[in-house]
C-alpha cells in the first residue's frame, strides 16, 4: 500500500472551503446556498482592467522576469507613493496571490522548530504554511468582547522566548475585520525593533477600513525599516481573486535576496495577470470610494441583523469584509454542517466558515462563525433570516 507523506497528516483543514462539499451536495438537492463562507466579492473589477483584457493582441505569452514585469513593480511603487510610502523597485517581487507573500515571508525569517507570534483569531492558512515549514505558531488570543482589539503588548512579550523570530498580523484582520490603530502599529514596531523581530504585515485589505478610519502601514513605521516585511494582492483591491497576483514588499535588502531565490524558483508569475493588472491600477478614485460605500452599507446590514438575532452577537468590523459572530449553539462547525445536510427554510441554506478554524489555541472558537458580507443586501437579510430560523430548531441549541 501507497503512503502519503507524515507532513500531510499535520496540515490544517480549511475552515472556509471543508464544507463545500456539502454545499455542493445542498444544491444538488435543489436548495439555494447563501455563500458568507469565503472572501469572494461580487463587485465588478476596474473597467480599466477588463478593458485590458478584452483588447491585449500579444502573439506569445512569455515568462517573465522572476521578480514580475518591470512595469507592474512601478504600478506598486506609485501606488504605494499615493498612500506616503516611499520604497524602490527592488524592495518589490510579485507573487502568486498575496499567499506565496506570506509563504516567502515565513520561510525567509524563522527556521523548523522556530516561532512566529500571531494574535488570534488569524487567517487560518497562517497554520498551513508555519506546519509546512514545521515552524511553531505562539498564539495571543483576543476576544469577541473587545472587537477583537489588540491583546496587550505584554501578552506578547511574555510569549517571546529564543526561538521567537517574527510577529505576523492581518491589517485590516481577516477574519475579524479588526482595523490597527496608528498607536497599535506603533508598539508592535517598537516591540520588534526591541526584541529583534521581523514584523510581517499581511495588509490585502488596506482599501476597506471605515467610519472615518485610516489604515496604518507598517511600511510607515519609523526606526524598523529592516524589521518589516509587507504582504500585498491585487486579489480584494479590485476584485481579481482569481488572477492569483500579489507582492511582497520589505527595504530589507537580504529578505529581498531570499524572496528572489524563491520566486526563480517557481520562474515567474503569470504574465497575463501583470498586464490586467497593471491597468487596474489606472482606476480612478472613485472606483475605490464606490467599493468602500458598498462595503459599509453591507457591513452595517448584516451586523446589525445579525445582532437581532436572540443570542447572537457580532462586534462591528472596521475593515475587511468580514465578521466574526457568536452563536448559541453548542458547537459552530456542527451547526454550519447541519445547516447544509439538514435544514432550509424557503428552499434555501446559508454556508459559514466555522471559527474554529482560525485559532490556534484548543477550545477557542467553538461558538463562532466568520461571514462574509461579499452579498447584496437583501441576500444578507435573507441568510439572517435563515439563520434566525434555524436557531429556533437547532438541537444543539444553548
Amino acid at each position: 500500500m501507497l503512503n502519503i507523506s507524515d507532513k500531510l497528516h499535520k496540515l490544517p483543514v480549511s475552515p472556509t472551503r471543508q464544507l463545500v462539499p456539502l454545499a455542493d451536495a445542498a444544491i444538488a438537492r435543489g436548495t439555494k446556498v447563501y455563500k458568507l463562507n469565503i472572501g469572494q466579492p461580487d463587485i465588478d473589477s476596474p473597467e480599466e482592467a477588463l478593458n485590458a483584457l478584452r483588447t491585449i493582441e500579444d502573439k506569445l505569452f512569455p515568462y517573465t522576469n522572476s521578480a514580475g514585469l518591470m512595469e507592474f513593480r512601478k504600478k506598486l511603487v506609485e501606488y504605494y507613493k499615493k498612500h506616503d510610502i516611499e520604497v524602490g523597485v527592488e524592495s518589490v517581487i510579485a507573487t502568486l496571490g498575496g499567499t506565496e507573500a506570506v509563504q516567502m515571508a515565513m520561510l525567509i525569517c524563522a527556521n523548523q522548530g522556530d516561532e512566529i507570534l500571531i494574535p488570534e483569531p488569524f487567517y487560518a492558512n497562517y497554520a498551513t504554511f508555519a506546519a509546512n515549514y514545521d515552524q511553531v505558531i505562539v498564539p495571543v488570543p483576543s476576544d469577541i468582547e473587545h472587537n477583537f482589539g489588540l491583546p496587550p503588548i505584554e501578552e506578547f512579550v511574555r510569549r517571546i522566548t529564543p526561538r521567537t523570530k517574527a510577529i505576523l498580523i492581518c491589517n485590516p484582520n481577516n477574519p475579524t475585520g479588526y482595523l490597527y490603530t496608528e498607536e497599535e502599529m506603533q508598539r508592535l514596531g517598537e516591540l520588534a525593533k526591541q526584541y529583534n523581530l521581523y514584523l510581517i504585515s499581511d495588509e490585502v485589505y488596506r482599501e476597506f477600513c471605515y467610519d472615518g478610519r485610516k489604515h496604518i502601514s507598517a511600511l510607515s513605521l519609523k526606526g524598523v525599516e529592516e524589521n518589516v516585511i509587507v504582504v500585498d494582492s491585487v486579489s480584494k483591491r479590485f476584485s481579481m481573486c482569481g488572477v492569483r497576483l500579489g507582492n511582497i514588499v520589505s527595504r530589507n535588502k537580504e529578505v529581498m535576496k531570499g524572496a528572489m531565490k524563491i520566486a526563480q524558483s517557481r520562474l515567474s508569475v503569470p504574465y497575463l495577470a501583470q498586464r490586467v493588472a497593471i491597468a487596474a491600477f489606472d482606476a480612478p478614485q472613485e472606483y475605490y470610494d464606490n467599493v468602500v460605500a458598498e462595503y459599509t452599507s453591507r457591513r452595517n446590514c448584516l451586523v446589525g441583523e445579525l445582532n437581532k438575532i436572540e443570542g447572537v452577537y457580532s462586534p462591528m468590523p472596521q475593515g475587511a469584509f468580514y465578521t466574526v459572530a457568536r452563536f448559541p449553539v453548542d458547537d459552530c462547525h456542527k451547526f454550519a454542517c447541519w445547516l447544509l445536510e439538514e435544514f432550509s427554510y424557503k428552499g434555501a441554506t446559508v454556508q459559514l466558515a466555522p471559527a474554529r478554524g482560525f485559532y490556534a489555541t484548543d477550545g477557542m472558537g467553538a461558538q463562532e462563525a466568520r461571514l462574509a458580507y461579499v452579498v447584496g443586501e437583501e441576500e444578507l437579510k435573507a441568510a439572517c433570516e435563515i439563520l434566525r430560523e434555524a436557531l429556533k430548531v437547532y438541537p444543539g441549541r444553548l
